[in-house]
């Protein structure tokens, strides 16, 4: 369909045709576009190689485990924005660990936070006092708005989640939870439930879980039209829930759905109607939070709201396995019914680099950064749109971005389109991840130190590997 297209467009009758063009183009193309300077030399490497890595993983790791490209990359060493490869080879890395690295690789505040906490003591549980952990949690609160007062800490996403859903059936004596379809809320068996994604999603009940539409803007049957999609959830608890709920869970950016952005408006009216029911609101801010979007710190403040409980993790940590979740007083103090403990959660080691994380990111005026950095960077992907048909949509805010790949006017996910331009992209030094339920999507979510520059590159590297493809 592309090459039909790229046929047609260029006035050309045949695909012989079409290949001679590009034998000539290429024989006389301009040089690849090169990697901004960077000062750091990594240090040689002498472990084992890709090859034997990958032979041991397929023998001692689960098989369900994926990698990127034909050739998976050995990763061995990270700085700042850039990764490196066995051989040095740098590459700037837009993707940030699936968006995990906020401050960036190896930033010398966390490592220095984390070995000195290390040294002293690794681990005890909160069976003893330690002020590493109370002090990260006033740090977190502060960021808060409203009575979001009260910190729970647990090891990743997926398990902030799971104790947001209990909370939110405990506290209001409901079980029905409402999520949206193309939502990722983790890959436990309960949040398997929550998440909108059959790719993800094993057969097993899910346990009263209720997927109501997505308000995409790209793609949703409403476009924008945010009273719409708010209707239909209200129809569907009328219709499809007993007209009491525990709850409703969304990302305001979703992110392995590939960076869509909630239609302006949704959260406030939906929060509404999910309260008049009984219910609590859960805002995703696995991803989005930390001031990545640029213009808030958390992606729920673009809808003008305030939920009820918050979870959060990846960027929290800046690697450290760390997640949380935050709410208030009234909701928290159901979980006293029962004892409720996480032996790992908020251990002296990931609460001290956790609170170096937070301190990095205000010293280094990150949001500032994001809001600055990812308004050049979405204004060159929507010229470069504008240049090629196959980009359907640019969208996000700050440096959390995707750019939706099509085949044609319909919006026909351009997916073997979408693995040729993947692999390219390496190829040049840039690494990007891939989202939505077709893989079409390239998510463009790098270390909150990604520099202007870098994202002259990435767009650079972007329009020679599509114009070559």
């Amino acid at each position: 369909m592309f090459l039909r297209r790229t046929l047609w467009r260029r006035g050309l009758r045949s695909e012989a045709q079409l290949r001679e063009l590009l034998r000539r183009g290429l024989s006389s193309a301009s040089p690849s576009p090169s990697l901004p300077p960077f000062d750091h030399q990594p240090r040689p490497y002498k472990g084992m190689l890709a090859d034997e890595v990958l032979e041991k993983r397929k023998k001692f790791l689960g098989p369900s485990l994926f990698y990127y490209y034909q050739k998976p990359l050995n990763i061995v060493e990270g700085k700042m924005q850039y990764l490196y490869d066995e051989t040095g080879k740098r590459y700037l890395d837009a993707f940030a660990g699936i968006v995990t690295v906020s401050c960036g690789h190896c930033h010398p505040d966390v490592v220095n936070a984390v070995v000195e906490q290390s040294q002293l003591l690794q681990h005890t549980t909160t069976i003893y006092l330690h002020h590493a952990i109370v002090e990260f949690a006033e740090a977190l609160a502060s960021k808060m708005p409203g009575n979001l007062k009260v910190v729970y800490f647990v090891n990743s996403g997926t398990e902030a989640n799971e104790l947001a859903m209990l909370m939110a059936r405990i506290y209001t004596g409901n079980l029905g939870m409402i999520a949206l379809r193309n939502a990722y809320h983790g890959g436990s068996a309960g949040t398997i439930g929550l998440t909108g994604l059959q790719t993800w999603k094993y057969p097993i009940p899910q346990g009263e879980i209720h997927h109501v539409m997505n308000p995409d803007p790209y793609r949703g049957v409403f476009g924008s039209d945010a009273a719409r999609y708010a209707k239909e959830v209200e129809d569907h608890i009328d219709y499809g829930t007993s007209g009491n709920v525990a709850g409703f869970i969304a990302e305001t950016f979703q992110g392995v759905g590939g960076a869509v952005e909630l239609a302006p408006g949704y959260l406030k009216l939906v929060y509404d109607i999910v309260r008049k029911t009984g219910g609590v609101c859960i805002a995703d801010e696995v991803q989005s939070g930390f001031g990545r979007t640029g213009s808030h710190y958390w992606g729920f403040e673009t809808q003008g709201v305030i939920p009820d409980i918050v979870t959060m993790a990846k960027g929290i940590g800046n690697g450290l396995p760390l997640g949380a979740v935050v709410t208030t007083p009234e909701i928290a103090s159901v979980m006293s019914k029962r004892i409720q403990f996480n032996t790992f959660g908020g251990n002296p080691v990931c609460s001290a680099g956790g609170l170096a994380v937070l301190k990095a990111l205000d010293k280094e005026k990150r949001q500032a950064h994001c809001a600055d950095v990812g308004s050049q960077l979405i204004d060159r992907l929507r010229t470069l749109q504008q240049k090629h048909d196959i980009i359907g949509d640019v969208r996000g805010r700050g440096l959390m971005l995707g750019v939706e790949l099509v085949s044609d006017k319909d919006k026909t996910p351009a997916k073997a389109e979408a693995a040729v331009l993947f692999e390219k992209l390496k190829d040049l030094g840039v690494l990007v991840g891939k989202g939505g339920l077709h893989g079409n999507v390239f998510r463009i979510k790098p270390p909150m130190c990604f520099t202007k520059q870098d994202a002259d590159f990435l767009v650079d590297a972007l329009d020679y590997a599509i114009s070559r493809l």
